[in-house]
């Protein structure tokens, strides 16, 4: 199965808190760290809501 790596690029300052919380969901906390998480619809959803604080690669 394929995963995301998922890498938070800007902070959630004057952002919503509902932002904050996906970003938490996801495993992300500071600007900079990365995740790999697996590539399913509920994950794709999260990074959707928050895509332009992220960036995001599929990795093999």
């Amino acid at each position: 199965m394929a995963k995301l790596q998922i890498t938070q690029i800007k902070g959630v300052v004057g952002e919503k808190p509902q932002m904050g919380r996906t970003l938490r969901g996801l495993g992300l906390r500071k600007i900079g760290q990365s995740v790999e998480q697996p590539d399913n619809p509920a994950i794709r959803g999260m990074v959707r809501a928050v895509r332009h604080l992220v960036t995001v690669e599929e990795v093999d």
